[in-house]
């Protein structure tokens, strides 16, 4: 089987020590599982043979007015046979250039490798070696009511106690 969600969410991420506003594009989110074939008949070996992942796929870009930078980046989706999940590919433009400086590539949930056009090649950056850092929330009571967390704190509370029931009925 298969469930995607498609995004058309536009970001932005503000470097204030800059005064740089990079504008970005986000990948399309699938729901994966492994199918087998037998014959003509499919069997869905969801609940005795895989796990399900979430894939991420497409194509995004961002892009800094000030500066002129940009990058085009996708999302590679696993091949139906073969091939690996959560691979990445990206190239980085200087201003007014058509060709990259840099291209990137590796998996986006481990290691991305950079080849620059000077002929270096270097480890572009290692996820799996990034610390952890704890995200800032604020408190509910101080969120609008159309806040994320705000927003959802009924379905989060009834999923963290398994009431599905409950958090399909807040949703709603």
């Amino acid at each position: 089987f298969k469930i995607y969600f498609y995004f058309s969410l536009i970001g932005c991420v503000t470097c204030l020590d800059y005064d740089e506003h990079y504008i970005l594009t986000f990948p399309n989110g699938y729901g994966r599982q492994v199918n087998a074939l037998f014959g003509i008949f499919i069997l869905n070996a969801l609940s005795i043979l895989t796990v399900p992942w979430i894939e991420l796929g497409g194509e995004c870009s961002i892009n800094c007015s000030k500066t002129g930078y940009n990058a085009s980046i996708v999302f590679h989706t696993k091949p139906f046979y073969g091939g690996k999940k959560h691979r990445i590919t990206a190239e980085i433009f200087s201003p007014n250039d058509k060709k990259p400086f840099c291209s990137i590539e590796g998996e986006w949930n481990g290691v991305m490798y950079a080849k620059y056009t000077t002929g270096e090649n270097a480890v572009f950056i290692d996820t799996k070696k990034m610390p952890t850092i704890k995200k800032k929330v604020r408190k509910l009571e101080d969120q609008d009511d159309f806040e994320s967390r705000c927003l959802w704190k009924d379905v989060t509370y009834n999923l963290k106690i398994r009431d599905i029931d409950a958090a399909t009925a807040a949703k709603h």
